[in-house]
């Protein structure tokens, strides 16, 4: 029995079978279990969830998770974003009673508990955000630079005051020790969020915003529409496998767990 939360929580993970750059990515198999199976896993290490659901709308991944014990949502095709898939599958009835969703990505085989633990905690904590999310430190240049690794800026609260692909915020007179500060300059955005069920639940509503068109960032869409999101500091990084060599890197980390 897992201890009791301040709130209730669940976690929803959404996947689906297509991939551009990774085909038919978390059915991937050859470290002896789909991907999908990997983060299901590590996301029921979490210690404040109620249980973890699996969103789909591809029948081969729903007989897939549930070949492994998975709880499983089937949806409708056609959703343009995985909060979308999991806002659907947070209205049904099971969900009612829960007050805070956390969307942990299917590509993440490697999440561990404490983030998602740590996720639901921050809107524990402050009642006045409506999401949560985490960051790390970025320690290398070309990670800085890198726009597939989006960047977030935070007040001295802790709530988020913009996400970027760009390198934000910009150092005018650029110095290599800035990367080696004590306290980290420069944050990496972890993909995981903690939401308000209530607030997911409106947030599919609400249309897209400019910067949100712009930067190809959704949780932009929260703060152009005046709504605060918390983030909360971590060393752990989230790693996600969006490549064929993001996969072989996986693969390779796995087996020497498996040998040590």
């Amino acid at each position: 029995m897992k201890p009791q939360s301040a709130t209730t929580s669940y976690v929803i993970i959404p996947a689906r079978l297509h991939s551009t750059r990774l085909p038919r990515k978390m059915l991937l198999a050859e470290t002896g279990k789909p991907m999908l199976q990997h983060t299901y896993e590590a996301a029921r290490t979490a210690s404040k969830p109620l249980g973890v659901c699996i969103a789909t709308e591809d029948d081969e991944i729903a007989e897939t998770c549930l070949a492994f014990g998975a709880q499983v949502a089937v949806t409708d095709a056609g959703y343009a974003s995985g909060t979308d898939r999991i806002a659907r599958v947070a209205r049904e009835k099971p969900f009612a009673g829960i007050e805070i969703i956390v969307n942990v990505q299917g590509d993440s085989p490697e999440i561990d508990g404490g983030t998602i633990d740590q996720a639901i905690q921050l809107l524990e904590d402050n009642p006045q955000a409506v999401m949560a999310t985490l960051a790390c430190p970025i320690r290398r240049r070309e990670e800085l630079d890198d726009p597939a690794c989006v960047k977030v800026v935070f007040d001295t609260n802790g709530r988020a005051l913009y996400f970027s692909r760009a390198a934000v915020p910009h150092v005018r007179d650029w110095d290599d020790a800035l990367l080696e500060s004590a306290e980290p300059r420069f944050w990496h955005h972890v993909g995981i969020y903690a939401y308000r069920r209530e607030f997911l639940l409106q947030l599919g509503n609400l249309p897209q915003t400019p910067l949100e068109k712009l930067e190809n960032l959704e949780q932009l869409r929260v703060l152009e529409n005046g709504h605060a999101i918390v983030v909360g500091k971590t060393d752990v990084s989230i790693a996600s496998v969006d490549t064929p060599a993001d996969y072989a890197a996986f693969v390779a980390r796995q087996g020497k767990r498996l040998a040590a």
